[in-house]
């Protein structure tokens, strides 16, 4: 499966979204801010970043544009409970595959991941072809 990094500043949503992926059959690292999260990154591979929009020390769009310069290949799916924050996501849509709106269940998040990954695994099977 998939290693995923989840970059959440509410430890109740970090842990919750970790514990369904991981059931799921994915590993997780899971940080509470931008920052660490550009942290994890320089010091692992990652196939999925799935962040926060609203975080302290980075938010989520500031670390979907430094993870995607660096990391273009990794997919990022991004969550959100504040609506004018997924219209401010909205106009950068080129740098992440979906916002997902909180609250959502075990399964939209779980069936939303799996459905990024699976798209990535197809651009990158067409790319090798």
């Amino acid at each position: 499966m998939a290693h995923i990094l989840i970059a959440e500043d509410e430890m109740a949503v970090r842990m919750f979204v970790s514990r369904a992926l991981e059931h799921r059959g994915h590993s997780t690292v899971s940080v509470e801010d931008g920052g660490a999260a550009v942290d994890a990154v320089a010091k692992e591979d990652f196939d999925l970043l799935l962040t926060d929009i609203v975080m302290p020390v980075m938010d989520g769009i500031a670390l979907a544009l430094k993870v995607s310069a660096d990391h273009p290949d990794m997919p990022i799916l991004m969550m959100t409970g504040y609506a004018h924050e997924r219209t401010r996501a909205h106009n950068l849509e080129c740098l992440f595959h979906e916002v997902i709106s909180k609250p959502f269940s075990l399964d939209e998040l779980c069936n939303t991941v799996d459905d990024v990954l699976k798209k990535e695994r197809l651009r990158l099977k067409r790319l090798l072809n």
